[in-house]
């Protein structure tokens, strides 16, 4: 039998951009399963690259693809089309009041590169701060507010990123008398250390408000506000970056809605798009003004496209129809309690945390120490993987494996379910207790 030159094509001629390739041909996919060259299905507990919020080959996303291509797909980015308008309207009107004009381009390293330009030229300032465990893309100026990975080995990022310390509830040194989480406290220190760095040319702070790569870290509730009030009392814009949570995965339309705090600049992909590249900058009309009537510039071969704005279209009604904001929240409180069961039952298992189906797992060698689990994960994801199930494991230094759990918003719970189990029995089998 002939040997399958897949592999070998694989380590000759692809260019290495992750660690690892996950080892499996996938030749389809459909619903909340891929389908590996040898038949296997394998659930898909990623939606894709965290962004098929409506499952994979979605029939409503296929035909919208089908007509879209077949008569207005693309056009030179001057142009304007009936499709992004629409979609521009669509999605003010699922918004605060102040979050009017729409931005369309492809990737969310894309939008959050056209926020922070925005920022910088409505402020006149150049300083942007975000988390220090961040991850808000991989081009310049988005990599630069970017911290959880890849800073290292490119020489300098652009000048005046800085940090504020993640509020990771579980980790985090601030605590108050009883042992609670403290972080009004963390948040002060960590403006302070702001501040005194700062030129004097604060322009922004660019947040997520559930940190996804930086291992499923939900800000506190009442963090977004008081961050709003320190940046309104500063001259900064506050971007949240939405990539991960807008679009009902959280349980809410947009995951900011739970802390009734608008955004001055929101940035929308992967879910946008479910599974298509197709990204948003929503801001308002004063920051619009002031950018035009300075020039701004954010010209790309793919802006306006009127196929991505029809895509994206498509998701809005299948998330209206379908009632997916509200399922995701249903089936987000299934998946936690599952989650917690584990953690009861594993000592491996030490925090459980996010909202609706973004959710995740933290390993930790024992509950007592918390100390990081850095084989553990790896050793889970492989037996997941063998019994079917595609998970994602998070390693950040200082932190124990991190799961990030997000399966489409359209996923069965029978299907969810199978996945819990399948996790289940692999951390037993991994583990050997439970």
């Amino acid at each position: 039998m002939a040997t399958d030159p897949f592999w070998d094509d694989v380590d000759r001629h692809l260019v290495r951009y992750i660690p690892a390739f996950t080892p499996r041909i996938i030749e389809r996919a459909a619903g909340s399963y891929v389908y590996d060259s040898d038949g296997n299905a394998i659930l898909d507990f990623t939606s894709g690259q965290m962004s098929a919020v409506l499952g994979h080959s979605h029939p409503d996303i296929v035909k919208t693809v089908t007509d879209s291509i077949s008569s207005l797909a693309h056009l030179f980015s001057g142009m304007v089309s009936r499709p992004v308008v629409t979609l521009a309207t669509r999605l003010a009107d699922s918004l605060p009041d102040n979050l009017t004009r729409m931005l369309l381009v492809t990737t969310g390293a894309e939008s959050n590169e056209a926020a922070i330009k925005m920022a910088k030229m409505y402020t006149g300032k150049y300083e942007i701060v975000s988390f220090d465990r961040s991850w808000h893309g991989m081009t310049s100026g988005a990599a630069a507010a970017t911290f959880s990975a890849g800073r290292r080995g490119y020489g300098p990022v652009l000048p005046g990123n800085l940090t504020l310390p993640t509020p990771n509830a579980y980790r985090s040194p601030f605590r108050n008398a009883d042992g609670s989480y403290d972080w009004e406290s963390e948040l002060d220190y960590g403006f302070a250390a702001v501040d005194a760095q700062s030129t004097g040319s604060l322009a922004a702070c660019l947040v997520e408000p559930i940190l996804s790569s930086g291992g499923v870290v939900e800000l506190p509730l009442g963090y977004l506000a008081r961050l709003k009030e320190m940046c309104a009392a500063r001259g900064m814009l506050l971007i949240v970056d939405e990539a991960r949570t807008g679009l009902g995965r959280t349980g809410t339309m947009y995951a900011f809605e739970r802390d009734s705090v608008a955004p001055d600049i929101l940035t929308l992909s992967k879910t946008l798009g479910a599974g298509l590249p197709v990204a948003a900058v929503m801001t308002g009309d004063d920051i619009e003004r002031v950018c035009a009537e300075r020039g701004f510039l954010f010209y790309t071969t793919h802006a306006s496209d009127p196929l991505a704005a029809a895509v994206a279209l498509t998701v809005l009604d299948v998330i209206e129809r379908d009632g997916l904001v509200e399922r995701a929240a249903k089936l987000g409180d299934r998946l936690r309690d599952r989650l917690v069961d584990l953690q009861g039952r594993y000592d491996v298992v030490g925090d459980v945390r996010g909202r609706g189906l973004l959710q995740g797992i933290e390993l930790v060698t024992d509950k007592a120490t918390r100390a990081p689990a850095d084989a553990l994960g790896a050793a889970i994801t492989s037996a997941c993987l063998e019994r079917g199930l595609h998970m994602n494991i998070v390693q950040l230094p200082g932190m124990g494996g991190i799961f990030r759990i997000a399966p489409p918003l359209t996923i069965s719970e029978a299907d969810l379910d199978t996945g819990l189990d399948i996790l289940d029995d692999s951390v037993r089998t991994v583990v050997g207790s439970g």
